[in-house]
């Protein structure tokens, strides 16, 4: 009996030190990650491209906001934010600010569920189930126009469902998204286009990387896919990974650089065509305020480096 309580009480001490690692460590611990993609014609001059995504910024967190500030310093060609931007009604002021002249750069953005509503507090367990997306949207709205008009008044292009280009260095690089797909916001009918002749790359940019979402885009020639939402599985098991994408993704592909082709499913990268496209998906930067833990999958931004093809 003696034995059992102690393995109890040994357990449950454990168990404490897990969670104030995942609160109060881990969550805070920022960190960017760096990675070479391969999608520019021969010859071309690299481009490097700052990935942000899942802030979830509240006004009071001041270390993550400081962090993001000196994110400038990167020096990077152009932005691409792939929303869940902030987590209360108070935050767009303290998110634009925290952004800071990463503002004046080219960027692009797409939005996601938090951009619309408040979070919601809901049973965990619902993320191992095919429920996972029950009660999105149900919640308090957001105030979307003003987090909208922040980026834009800047010169930041909506990818709202639609199309548009950057022009960076005298080079043209096409760039289509959609709205939020944890939604059911996508509207796929209406960008769907063939890449242009005259752009040396097409990338794709949704919040979340629904299979339908990707396919579409690396059909229509994106070779490049970028996206968020999974928060690399946020709680992940040591030595494993992620237990759950929150999306129809499959977990090998939850967080970092893969290859996507249309059909790819749950096959591994290892199985991908030549032509198959990149896809990279950021873990993001913070968590739901209802569960502000992280376990084995450190918040993150990205950094890009777009090189030619070998």
């Amino acid at each position: 009996m003696r034995a059992l309580t102690k393995t109890v009480v040994g357990l449950g001490v454990a168990g404490v030190g897990v969670l104030g690692w995942a609160s109060l460590i881990e969550r805070n611990a920022f960190v960017l990650r760096r990675f070479e993609v391969p999608v520019l014609p021969p010859g071309a001059e690299p481009l490097r491209v700052l990935h942000l995504s899942d802030i979830h910024l509240l006004p009071r967190q001041k270390r993550k906001a400081e962090w993001l500030r000196r994110l400038e310093s990167l020096d990077p060609d152009f932005i691409v934010n792939t929303g869940d931007n902030i987590a209360a009604h108070d935050a767009v002021p303290a998110l634009l600010d925290a952004f800071g002249p990463l503002l004046d750069r080219p960027g692009v953005f797409a939005l996601g569920s938090n951009d619309y509503f408040a979070p919601k507090l809901k049973n965990p367990l619902r993320y191992l189930t095919r429920h996972h997306a029950k009660g999105a949207g149900e919640t308090d709205r957001l105030p979307t126009a003003d987090l909208v008009h922040g980026f834009t008044s800047r010169g930041w292009i909506d990818l709202t469902n639609r199309h548009d280009k950057l022009v960076i260095r005298g080079r043209r690089i096409d760039v289509v998204g959609v709205d939020d797909p944890h939604l059911g916001y996508d509207r796929l009918d209406l960008v769907r286009r063939p890449a242009q002749p005259s752009a040396e790359l097409k990338i794709g940019v949704t919040h979340a990387p629904y299979q339908r979402v990707l396919d579409t885009f690396v059909e229509d020639g994106a070779s490049l896919v970028i996206a968020g939402h999974t928060h690399g599985g946020q709680v992940c098991v040591p030595g494993y990974g992620a237990l759950v994408t929150n999306c129809d993704l499959d977990t090998s592909r939850v967080k970092g650089v893969s290859r996507w082709w249309p059909g790819a499913g749950h096959r591994p990268s290892s199985e991908a065509p030549a032509d198959a496209a990149w896809l990279e998906v950021c873990a993001g930067l913070g968590t739901s305020p209802t569960a502000p833990v992280r376990l084995a999958c450190r918040p993150e931004a990205v950094l890009l480096t777009l090189v030619p093809c070998v």
